[in-house]
């Protein structure tokens, strides 16, 4: 079937509509990170660099690390521009941008997020790195597709919508796993993380400024929930903003994706660290070490 032009849009040279990356600069080993600064700390590691490609928010890098091609790319902030994001790199790895059919083999990318993020309980201390081995999708944006159930977990949803007595105004939270195969790249370097991702920095996050919340006590009702999961029982660990739909986009197209984070703030202590620079330059390292392996 053939995708209309309104549906995918393609620029005249031939890139994606948002992203203005070509299929064939895209890699199978993908970087992601908000900050579009990063994408260029990033590329002070690759060599062979094949293409530098610019667009509002989105800026990408393609070269190689170890010998491994790798692209990094930057999707900003929030949730919603990881529609965006997933969906051009889906398309750009699996649909035939000449003819507008779906390619008749998929591509598999592997796809890692690299962020920053507040830790919600004392003992997970500033500047170090957790996995979001499950993610926490306050944004609503996966309840817009199909099949959500496929790559949820409704019983902890339910479980979580009752604990917090979650308002009917705002979206049904979902809980999405990251792929095994990113998870075990990183599992004995990380923290084991539940991480939130919030469609926005304050009130989505429990801050107050000068508006009211709609659950006051939200930080204090997450700090205590618990649940289990085959067997493995689980804390929410900590807040960000795009590990949620990143999971569960790629778990709904056949990818193979993960968030790590570096922690520059910890909510429950009160404390923060915003001169980070320097741990972010050592987790971008570490993952291009693990990602070259793939």
């Amino acid at each position: 079937m053939r995708i209309p032009e309104s549906e995918l849009i393609i620029n005249g040279d031939g890139s994606a509509f948002h992203l203005h990356l070509k299929p064939e600069h895209l890699a199978d080993n993908v970087i992601v990170v908000g900050d579009p600064g990063r994408v260029d700390m990033i590329a002070e590691y690759l060599s062979d660099i094949e293409c530098r490609n610019a667009s509002r928010e989105f800026v990408s890098v393609t070269g190689r690390y170890n010998g491994k091609r790798i692209t990094a790319l930057s999707h900003g902030i929030g949730p919603d521009n990881i529609d965006i994001v997933m969906t051009e790199l889906d398309a750009l790895a699996n649909v035939d941008f000449k003819t507008r059919e779906v390619k008749p083999e998929h591509r598999s990318l592997n796809i890692l997020r690299i962020g920053t993020s507040g830790a919600l309980h004392a003992d997970i201390p500033l500047g170090s790195f957790v996995f979001s081995h499950i993610s926490v999708g306050f944004d609503g944006v996966l309840n817009w597709y199909g099949n959500r159930a496929n790559v949820t977990i409704p019983q902890v949803e339910a479980s979580f919508k009752k604990h917090m007595d979650w308002p009917q105004s705002l979206p049904s939270p979902y809980f999405v796993k990251a792929s095994p195969k990113i998870i075990d790249l990183f599992k004995d370097v990380t923290l084991k993380g539940v991480t939130i991702s919030a469609p926005g920095f304050y009130g989505p996050q429990g801050r107050v400024v000068r508006m009211p919340l709609a659950m006051p006590d939200m930080l204090e009702r997450i700090e205590r929930f618990r649940f289990s999961s085959k067997g493995e029982r689980y804390r929410i660990t900590n807040f960000e903003m795009e590990s949620a739909p990143v999971a569960g986009f790629s778990a709904q197209l056949g990818h193979h994706a993960g968030t790590v984070c570096c922690i520059i703030a910890n909510r429950y202590l009160q404390n923060s660290n915003p001169d980070y620079k320097g741990v972010i330059r050592q987790l971008i390292q570490l993952s291009l070490e693990k990602m070259s392996k793939l």
